[in-house]
């Protein structure tokens, strides 16, 4: 059930210039800001979704790694929780940064356009993800221009410290080794991290792309302040059909 939302007020009327010219404001349609009480309630739906929510309460965790078959929700919890930690007015946590690796399922040719064009299509999911948590088409658009969501490709990681965020950093088995402990170390003061992915879904094709994310999983099991959930086939729930197609290739793969 969504929680009540307050009302927001609007000052339409004109400013004016330093020259005592009467300056209209900008159009207000994408700069009304998205606030935590336009946040959705969502209850965990099975038991390993649970065990999420109830680690983000722990302030000694740093670090999470969602990791398992398609459709349990991975993304979806990783970018509610986040969002209602960086939106919320008591948080020392000013902000999001997604960070997804500019890895396709196919090669598909230069993509035209400039570095921000490029990752666009990247985006898609989060997109739609904040429109179901807001109720809101335009909530991820409006949640970037406000700030409040940052999204960066891997390549542009290193050399920065990020301090003060929630970084997801997405679909974690198109890294290989070395470009997921720099983003990893990256990471400051009042940040954390969650990483979601499920090796099944290795995208990287390439001859020396070898993706690193069974050597991570090892070497984070044993790090403090970090914990592991593994969401099986029992934990899907985008539809039945994606249960079954998963089970079934499960089963192939376990006779070959």
């Amino acid at each position: 059930m969504a929680r009540q939302q307050r009302a927001k007020v609007l000052d339409v009327r004109g400013s004016r210039s330093a020259s005592g010219e009467k300056q209209m404001p900008e159009k207000v349609s994408n700069r009304l800001k998205v606030r935590i009480d336009d946040l959705k309630t969502f209850d965990p739906l099975k038991q390993v979704q649970a065990e999420y929510f109830h680690a983000w309460e722990d302030d000694s965790l740093t670090s999470f790694i969602l990791h398992g078959c398609a459709g349990t929700g991975k993304s979806f919890i990783a970018l509610y929780k986040a969002l209602e930690s960086a939106m919320d007015p008591s948080s020392d946590v000013d902000g999001v940064i997604i960070v997804r690796s500019a890895v396709a399922g196919r090669d598909i040719g230069h993509l035209p356009g400039d570095e921000k064009e490029k990752l666009a299509v990247y985006e898609q999911p989060y997109i739609g993800i904040c429109a179901d948590l807001f109720g809101k088409a335009d909530a991820y658009q409006r949640l970037k221009e406000q700030g409040t969501i940052k999204f960066i490709s891997s390549s542009f990681v290193r050399g920065i410290t990020l301090d003060k965020k929630i970084v997801i950093v997405d679909e974690m088995q198109n890294y290989n080794f070395q470009e997921l402990y720099s983003i990893a170390t990256r990471v400051g003061e009042n940040t954390r991290i969650v990483f979601c992915g499920d090796f099944r879904q290795n995208d990287l094709r390439k001859r020396g792309d070898e993706s690193g994310l069974v050597k991570f999983l090892e070497i984070m099991s044993s790090v403090n302040h970090s914990d592991v959930f593994e969401f099986e086939l029992e934990d899907v729930v985008r539809s039945k059909f994606v249960k079954a197609i998963i089970k079934a290739t499960m089963d192939y793969e376990d006779r070959h």
